[in-house]
Order: C-alpha cells, then structure tokens, then sequence
C-alpha cells in the first residue's frame, strides 16, 4: 500500500477504498478515535443510513473547549452541523460526496496490501484491550505501520514517516462498540428541524433532466475512465429535453494538464453570434453537427469542447471534460439552463443508463 494513498486519506478523506472492500464493513456502530490535540476526541456514531460525529476539542490557552456535531443522511448525501452547547443552537445544512470519515475507509486498501505484499507481517500486539496484527510497508523513502484488528476489520492505528523525517498518526482508535446507537443521537435538535440542505448535483440532474439523477455523472469530475469509448454529444434544453440544432462545436484533444505553458483559446464572435476558435489544437466539427449531435470520436481520457449555441453577441468558450465510458458508444449531453436568456449556462452530463443513453441515430 504506497504512503502517499494513506496521506491522501488524512488530507482529502481518501475515499476510493472502500469500493474494493472484501467483506462489506458494519453499518452499526460506536468509534471512538482521538484527536490531533491532545485530549481531543472524534466519536464517530452510525446506524444504518445515518451517522453522527462528534469532534470534541479541548480548552488550549485562552480558547474554551468546545464541541462540534455533523449528522449526515448517507443516502441522500445531506448533512447537518451544529454545537450543542450554543444558546440557542445554531444548524447549518450542506451536501457532500464520497467517503465522509468513515473509520472502516482504510480497511479495503490494507486489505489490498497484505494480498499484494506491500505490506509485510511485523507481529502483533494488543492495543485498547484488542489483538491487532502489525504491518509495515515502504514506498519512495516513506514507511508506514499498521496495527490492524482482523477479527473486526477495522486499522486501529496507523502511522507514517515521511524522507524528511516528519512522523504522521493517520489513525488512532481508541475505544469500539458494534451496538446500535439510541435512537436519539440520530434526530436533530428542534432548532434544525426546518433547516434545509442545498439540493444535492444528483438532485439538481434530476431537476435539469427531469429523470433519475443516478442516470448520470458530472463531466467536469475527474479521473477519466480507463477504458475508451465512442462519443456522442448531444446538445438539449433541460427539462423539456429538445434538441437544440442551432449549435456550434469545437473540441482539443491533445489539450495536457500538465503542460508549464497551457495554451491559450482566443474566440472571436460576430454578430449574429457565430464564433471562430484559434489556440491549443482546437478544431470546429460544427459540419458534422446532425439535429444537435455530434459524434468526437475516441476521445482521450480528459479533453476540452466547446458548444455554441448561435444567438446575437454570445460568444464561444472550451470547458474540460473527462471521460467516463458505460457503453461502446457513449453519450454526452451538454444540457442549457435557460436557453436563450442572459442567464444561460449548461452542464456536461455523461449517460450511465436509462432513455438517454442510446445514441441517436441519423
């Protein structure tokens, strides 16, 4: 297991692993871990589709303790925060994506380790009253060591030494409880009840689509998928799904991320709204536009494109997409928000399923 995807998982909540995970890991439970100050904790309570953390930080200096609480709705992708000691209390509302802090995150990628080699028995030990099994790796100059619970799959501890000598405690836990937690820890103080949280993307998809917002994924989102496919891009207005003819496209598909000198796009834009492209290697293909849809090839796993939609004194511009491949032929949909208005603005939506993923035919 390389250092650098257990520092990802302090740093960005690394949360890739827990999609390989061996064995599915346990939906109830009570995990105390403790905290970067000393005498700090992080508690984190799950029941289900539900979760509640709780980060205790202690009083230091002339800053009196406090404590912070996160509920979130896993499957709506919602969460809620507040600290219970406000008077009255305060909630804020937001979403999120991906891994959420979940204790159990860096269980498949041990896991994945130990089966590759990367990581090599270094003994055992009891930690907090628990049998745990040690393993230790190195990559690049870094080491790192595991003190990992089999029994309940679970890394109870788990350090790494970086060249420079730094040392990191990318993990620490300290007590278990596989019970369901009170009912009660689950529900949000009154003065939450009628806080909303902000319409999460697959909610806004659904709106824009009027379909399932499962259907889709974001464009802008990166990695792009290993595999290759054939695109087509298809340009339609949201929620009534209609084609939109009138367009032009460009794209660059030799456009680098890592180029020190990116290139610069320059659009010019007549009157009637047509636009010319120049900068990178950025080519039009409006000629082989059809009803609103074009086919790009075999695009590279990230690219940028461009949709026009021709009306008076709107200009061009190139967004990046990444490419994401559920079919042999796969479909795009650059969808416009308020087409024809001031505020028009779109989103580039990959298809994964249902009636929009079928490329259309000429």
């Amino acid at each position: 297991m390389p250092i650098l995807k257990v520092t990802a998982y302090l740093g960005l909540m690394y949360c890739a692993a827990i999609a390989g995970a061996q064995t599915p890991s346990p939906t109830s439970y009570t995990i105390t871990e403790a905290g970067a100050v000393p005498g700090g904790q992080t508690i984190v309570y799950r029941s289900g589709s539900k979760a509640l953390t709780v980060n205790i930080i202690p009083a230091q200096g002339g800053t009196p303790a406090s404590k912070n609480y996160d509920l979130r709705d896993l499957t709506a992708g919602k969460d809620w925060t507040w600290n219970p000691d406000d008077k009255p209390i305060q909630c804020g509302a937001g979403t999120f994506q991906g891994d959420w802090g979940d204790p159990f995150a860096l269980t498949a990628e041990v896991n994945t380790g130990i089966a590759k080699g990367q990581l090599k028995p270094g003994g055992t030990a009891v930690i907090n009253g628990i049998a745990t099994d040690i393993y230790t790796g190195s990559d690049s100059g870094a080491t790192e060591k595991i003190w990992f619970d089999k029994k309940d799959g679970l890394v109870l501890r788990a350090e790494a030494s970086m060249p420079g000598g730094q040392s990191m405690t990318l993990a620490n836990v300290t007590k278990i409880s596989f019970a369901t937690p009170p009912a009660s820890l689950m529900a949000l103080p009154p003065s939450c009840a009628g806080v909303k949280a902000p319409p999460t993307p697959a909610e806004l998809i659904a709106d824009e689509t009027g379909d399932d917002g499962s259907n889709y994924e974001i464009g802008s989102t990166g990695p792009g998928s290993k595999n290759s496919c054939s695109v087509v891009l298809r340009t339609v207005a949201a929620k009534t799904m209609t084609p939109i003819t009138r367009i032009q496209v460009a794209i660059d598909t030799q456009y680098n991320q890592n180029d020190p000198t990116p290139p610069h796009y320059v659009f010019g834009v007549g009157n009637d709204g047509t636009s010319t492209y120049a900068g990178g290697h950025v080519r039009e293909i409006t000629k082989a536009v059809h009803n609103g849809a074009v086919n790009l090839g075999t695009p590279p796993p990230y690219f940028m494109v461009g949709v026009n939609t021709i009306e008076p004194n709107r200009g061009a511009d190139l967004g990046l997409v990444y490419r994401k491949c559920f079919a042999p032929t796969q479909v795009l949909l650059y969808v416009v928000k308020d087409y024809g208005t001031p505020t028009e603005s779109g989103d580039y939506l990959w298809v994964k399923s249902g009636k929009y993923a079928v490329p259309p035919t000429h």
